[in-house]
């Protein structure tokens, strides 16, 4: 009896057939005797062939989804983005960058013993298997079980190279799953002897190289057909750990392993005994051991690669580089930082050099990239002090002063503001010429004052500063951060007569650099004037190389910053120093450290026959002329003050 209230079951009798079902014929709505015996179910045929129906349906629907959307030869596909060679200006290889495939290689053209060492220590069962190897996957599971670890794996050459063709690495039963299903289709589509070309074209080994013709030229410098016994084995066995067994890099370790899928062939009956005893010593033979990075290198990469499409093999780009030059620089940094830099408490110092078109020859963006990789010409944003008093003053002379034009060197208060000069020297006037090479703050304040801040801002621009500026009154002493190649740009536009000058990195005949709007020559010519006039008798007279140098220094606040950049003959350089968590240094001004670095360099390079030499012409026979009174700063000079002058 089943107690309902109480949630109890009354057990059955053992018996059965005792056992009788209650039926209340009220409840039911009809008599006990009325009732008939159920019919009898038939299988449900019409089912089962609906469902066959539609998972037919969905393998047909399937198999076309992977025909269309898996290619069958996209083992065979060069990479996306190629390897690239960086060559320098001179001809010398110098860095290189990204992965490297080449053409796809058939088993027809190899030895026989090539593929087969590959088979023997991958899938010593390949051409008696269908995609799947059963016999495989037990012999790798009991080999676990007993190591208690993961030791041996049990994907065939066409499991592989459907993962390393169509799907990811991800370690999931999902992705294994569609492992075994496009191995399958592999198989159903494809030769055995096909499924191994593919397999050998596409599969890694190591040191960014994808494919056995890849992999021939970068380790043994020779084609695949070409490979010994000994060499296929150490790359038939690279494909398990491609880093650990690097032979380059693990020449130790590669060998070890080469025995390992030697003794695998002579298990499968690819080579004998005897064969195997006649290896002998395997060499490694590089086909170009080059760093993968550095400062110029990781600049201009992207400026190649925006112009590069899939294909195979390695792309070589021919920049701007000069190896010589580069060499140059390197060394000068090293050696002052070591130095001069070590006892005033300069951490580091970057250095670009460019042509007067914006082809940069040099680029050094710290003390050493392997220490750190952030490149401190392109990549950190600094104040660069009075070297910014190019553009005020160019904007004074687009307003009608000249260098002999006088300016005010009294002090003058901006709100709660007031600049002061670094020798801390003020009162009377000074020549704009004076002012700029003795890098007066209070007269460059004076200056903008008077050339307004849009057109300082606007001279800026023009010659391609693109960064950033402050909006306030500290504009004109440089507070604007930017990076090093851009202020150097901006030299080298007044070094071209023309700008904006945009710093470049390939050599592309097809592809000239632009060419900037010309600068007014009388603009140029007075700016040359101030340049010169800070070498050769201002604050950058460190700089002076024995010919005509046009530059300017700059030192931020407490000499955290220290910066020169100039021009001589056919070469501009900037020199920055300081430290990169912008603690200051001991006394470090931009006519010190920069521009005896700036020295060093460029005096190297006019040495080695590297950096135009300019011999000064002769001085012109001196002539008479009646004195004229100086002209002042500014259109608003002449309007305001014009009696004074008498203008």
């Amino acid at each position: 009896m089943n107690d309902v209230g109480r949630g109890k079951l009354e057990p059955l009798d053992a018996d059965a057939s005792e056992f009788e079902p209650h039926f209340d014929p009220e409840l039911d709505g009809a008599d006990h005797d009325d009732l008939e015996p159920a019919p009898r179910r038939r299988f449900p045929w019409r089912k089962l062939f609906l469902g066959l129906v539609i998972v037919a349906s969905l393998l047909v629907v399937l198999t076309a989804w992977l025909s269309w959307s898996l290619p069958v030869s996209r083992a065979l596909d060069p990479l996306p983005t190629p390897a690239l060679v960086l060559v320098s200006a001179d001809g010398q290889p110098f860095a290189r960058r990204g992965a490297v495939k080449e053409a796809p290689v058939t088993i027809e053209e190899l030895p026989a013993y090539v593929p087969a060492a590959f088979i023997a220590i991958e899938d010593r069962r390949f051409y008696r298997h269908f995609g799947l190897d059963p016999i495989g996957i037990g012999r790798a599971m009991m080999a676990n079980m007993k190591q208690g670890r993961v030791r041996q794996g049990g994907s065939t050459i066409t499991q592989q190279l459907a993962k390393t063709a169509f799907l990811t690495n991800d370690r999931t039963f999902r992705r294994k799953g569609q492992e075994v299903f496009i191995a399958l289709w592999l198989e159903a589509r494809l030769t055995k002897d096909e499924i191994l070309s593919r397999y050998l074209s596409s599969v890694y080994f190591g040191d960014g190289v994808f494919g056995l013709r890849a992999a021939a030229r970068h380790y043994f410098n020779k084609t695949p057909d070409k490979l010994t016994t000994g060499e296929a084995a150490m790359l038939a066995g690279l494909v398990k750990a491609p880093s650990a067994l690097n032979p380059i890099d693990h020449p130790q370790a590669a060998a070890r392993r080469a025995r390992v899928v030697l003794r695998a062939m002579i298990d499968n009956k690819a080579i004998t005994e005897d064969q195997a005893r006649r290896v002998g010593r395997i060499r490694i033979r590089p086909q170009e051991d080059l760093p993968v990075g550095g400062y110029f290198a990781d600049w201009a990469a992207p400026q190649v690669k925006q112009a590069m499409g899939a294909q195979y093999g390695i792309v070589r780009a021919r920049t701007t580089l000069d190896s010589r030059l580069q060499r140059r620089a390197e060394r000068v940094v090293r050696n002052y930082l070591d130095g001069p830099g070590r006892r005033q408490g300069a951490t580091q110092a970057a250095l670009v050099a460019m042509r007067r078109d914006g082809a940069v020859v040099a680029m050094v963006g710290g003390r050493s990239y392997a220490a750190s990789q952030f490149n401190r010409v392109v990549q950190a944003r600094r104040q660069p002090g009075s070297a910014f008093k190019l553009f005020v003053y160019l904007a004074a002379i687009r307003d009608g002063a000249r260098p002999e034009s006088l300016v005010s060197n009294e002090p003058i208060k901006l709100g709660n503001w007031s600049p002061k000069n670094a020798e801390g020297a003020a009162g009377g006037y000074l020549t704009l010429r004076d002012a700029f090479a003795h890098s007066s703050n209070i007269a460059a304040v004076h200056v903008a004052q008077q050339a307004g801040r849009d057109a300082v801002v606007r001279a800026a621009r023009d010659l391609g500063v693109e960064s950033q500026m402050v909006e306030d009154a500290t504009l004109p002493l440089g507070t604007s951060e930017m990076s090093l190649l851009e202020l150097t740009s901006a030299y080298a536009a007044v070094a071209a007569g023309r700008g904006p000058v945009k710093p470049y990195a390939i050599l592309d005949p097809d592809s000239p650099p632009p060419v900037g709007e010309s600068l007014a020559e009388d603009e140029r010519e007075a700016l040359l004037e101030l340049l010169r006039a800070t070498v050769d008798e201002g604050t950058g007279r460190g700089a002076y190389v024995g010919q005509p140098v046009f530059g300017k220094t700059g030192t931020t606040t407490d000499h955290r910053d220290a910066v020169f950049v100039g021009f001589t003959g056919d070469i501009v350089v900037g020199v920055w120093v300081g430290n990169d968590d912008h603690s200051p240094m001991k006394g470090v001004t931009g006519g010190g450290l920069p521009a005896q670095i700036w020295r060093e360099f460029v005096s190297q390079g006019l040495s080695a026959g590297l950096v135009e030499r300019v011999r000064p012409p002769p001085p012109p026979p001196p002539e008479i002329v009646a004195p004229e009174p100086q002209d002042e700063v500014g259109g608003f000079f002449r309007r305001v003050f014009g009696g004074l002058f008498g203008r």
